[in-house]
């Protein structure tokens, strides 16, 4: 399948965890509750979609899990976050949230933690803080481009329908978040030696991972795939609203196009959009860039013949680059499927 072929016809309670479909899950509550999280602190490797084997750390579910990103946390404006983190590698790492501060530091943070040791915030959230956020290390300027962060979604005090009060309404959720992977970069940090000046990326994910297209090794495998991954692929039936919280972790900016319909883009860098356009190329900052838009379930206007169900689009990017691997690999990239069912 040649490029033009396939931008037209598309690739084939309490919630602290993502359900089976993907979807984050949400029960609004009338009172404040107490959600707490651990993670641990791991390594490991990744092979990447040319076979290439890259070093990863990421805040793991367990003292032997590489998750990338990390479990995603929801709670709502009001619960107090009881997150603690065990650092199993020999290197000091620590664990922040973007855009939360704790009395008169400027993010919500562990501190150091030690190799070995265990570090812990307690954040209670407050009221307007509603939104979406990057939990990362910044221990150091690369350690999130290695895996060490995830999303966290805060939702208005007794709301499941909406991002902030007064937004407009969804009725299912998830993350879409980006990376870009240096490999010299990544091995450098495993073998102790001289960090690159520069930072060239040669792999580019979504939810920790990349497409595979037809054909391909892994091509339909959700846990290599990420137009089969559960977490990343729209899928809806005619009147579904889904909210896609946006998050870039990497250095590199990019465009991301959905097909079929148009988002109501909500939301650029934290702050409310006004009005709202409906767009179907939204752009998405470099280095902790977020973005928070919805995606309607409506009858694609331009499809013809006329369809309902059973149609597949793509969301690529259009940043050319980041639709490669290794360099060259076309529709290895970041990249995943919206289904209408």
């Amino acid at each position: 399948m040649d490029r033009r072929d396939f931008l037209k016809a598309g690739g084939a309670g309490l919630a602290t965890t993502l359900m089976g479909t993907g979807l984050l899950s949400w029960t609004p509550r009338s009172e404040a509750a107490t959600i707490s999280k651990t993670y641990y602190i791991n390594d490991g490797t990744r092979a990447m979609p040319d076979g290439v084997s890259v070093y990863f750390k990421s805040f793991g579910d367990s003292a032997t899990a590489l998750s990338l990103p990390a479990t995603p946390i929801t709670c709502q404006e009001g619960d107090t976050l009881n997150i603690t983190v065990i650092n199993r590698l020999l290197t000091t790492h620590n664990f922040v949230i973007g855009g939360l501060k704790t009395g008169d530091a400027p993010l919500a943070s562990t501190g150091d933690i030690l190799s070995g040791a265990t570090g812990k915030i307690t954040y209670v959230v407050p009221s307007g803080k509603a939104g979406s956020y990057l939990f990362y290390d910044n221990k150091t300027s690369y350690n999130r481009f290695l895996g060490l962060h995830g999303g966290l979604a805060i939702m208005p005090s007794g709301s499941s329908t909406t991002l902030f009060s007064g937004s407009a309404t969804f009725k299912k959720q998830l993350f879409w978040i980006f990376n870009d992977i240096d490999p010299a970069l990544h091995n450098a940090v495993q073998a102790g030696s001289a960090i690159p000046s520069t930072i060239t990326p040669r792999y580019f994910t979504i939810n920790g991972i990349t497409s595979r297209p037809p054909g391909a090794t892994g091509h339909g495998d959700p846990t290599l795939d990420a137009q089969a991954d559960p977490r990343s692929v729209l899928a809806g039936v005619i009147g579904d609203r889904t909210l896609v919280r946006m998050l870039n972790v990497g250095p590199c900016s990019h465009s991301m196009h959905v097909h079929a319909n148009h988002m109501e883009w909500l939301t650029n860098n934290g702050t409310v959009r006004s009005p709202v356009w409906k767009k179907d190329v939204l752009y998405l900052r470099n280095n902790i860039g977020k973005i928070d838009a919805i995606y309607p379930f409506i009858l694609p206007p331009d499809a013809y013949p006329p369809v309902s169900s059973g149609q597949k689009y793509p969301m690529h990017t259009h940043d050319e680059m980041s639709q490669t691997a290794g360099g060259g690999l076309y529709q290895f990239g970041a990249m995943t499927e919206i289904e209408f069912l």
